[in-house]
């Protein structure tokens, strides 16, 4: 849970990354963000059971016989924390809310960014300012980013709108390559007019984070929701037609724009607030690998 200390939240979650087998995790994480950070070494003959998307084609037709690119892994990536702090991340239909949930993901990114001696930096975003921490390298530094990130204050319900992120800032702040960890609700939305080149400068992840209530509304009941734009309670019945029909109108177009932000499966990971966010990137990073792989 985030209601405890920073601090005291990111040993809790270093305790429990070193006792699920950390050297098998932190081998996971690595070759799940292994599609970019990949220097060219040479060329050298294709043998049985290498990757055939290396195939250098070119020089296979003018020797005769196959041949691939042998690269070499560069030992450092550089992770970067998009964290988009809106405020329907403060929804919660159990004990944690959305925000809760993503936050916790967030501080075992950093965890395992600086068990693998990456550089980790971020962004975070909300309606009224960003907060902009470059990366850094060591485990030290790296705890200490995360643990500003976590001890963020919640945004105030009276600040409305949505959250604006400068991406001509964004591309400046942080350099080609990384990995881009876009943490957020995404509510349906259009996709940035720089997403192109976005996507091109930058291997770009979506970690979005659902409460079961977004899939589906509970069955006839009166509950109390917030209306941030007027900064109140208002009474939504959930066993009204329209507004189940209006719900599910939302949660397919939600799911359509998702999937248009980011097209590739092995791009989008989904965590819910009543999963264990270190199982849940677990089988992220698994699943990941198998499809990168395909």
């Amino acid at each position: 849970m985030v209601s405890a200390a920073p601090q005291g939240l990111l040993r809790k979650l270093e305790w429990r990354v070193r006792h699920v087998a950390d050297a098998s995790l932190g081998g996971e994480y690595r070759s799940a963000f292994r599609g970019r950070g990949r220097e060219f070494d040479q060329v050298v003959r294709y043998e049985w059971g290498d990757d055939v998307r290396d195939i250098d084609w070119n020089v296979t037709a003018r020797l005769g016989e196959p041949y691939r690119k042998k690269f070499v892994e560069e030992r450092e990536l550089t992770v970067v924390l998009l964290f988009e702090d809106s405020l329907s991340l403060q929804f919660g239909s159990g004990p944690c809310t959305k925000r809760d949930t993503l936050l916790e993901v967030a501080g075992l990114l950093a965890l395992l960014s600086a068990s693998n001696r990456d550089r980790a930096g971020f962004w975070h975003a909300t309606p009224e300012k960003h907060l902009v921490r470059r990366p850094v390298r060591g485990r030290g530094t790296i705890v200490k980013a995360a643990a500003n990130l976590l001890s963020q204050p919640v945004p105030e319900l009276d600040a409305g709108g949505e959250v604006d992120i400068d991406w001509n800032v964004f591309m400046h702040a942080f350099p080609r390559h990384s990995v881009v960890l876009w943490l957020g609700d995404f509510a349906p939305r259009l996709q940035p007019e720089c997403w192109s080149a976005l996507r091109r400068r930058y291997q770009m992840i979506g970690v979005r984070v659902d409460d079961p209530w977004d899939r589906e509304l509970p069955e006839g009941e009166t509950i109390a929701a917030v209306d941030p734009v007027a900064g109140e309670l208002v009474p939504f019945d959930t066993s009204s037609r329209a507004n189940r029909r209006a719900h599910e109108q939302w949660v397919a177009e939600r799911e359509r724009r998702w999937n248009e932000l980011f097209r590739r499966p092995a791009d989008r990971f989904v965590v819910g607030t009543r999963q264990d966010p270190l199982e849940a990137l677990m089988g992220f990073f698994r699943a990941r690998m198998r499809l990168i792989r395909r």
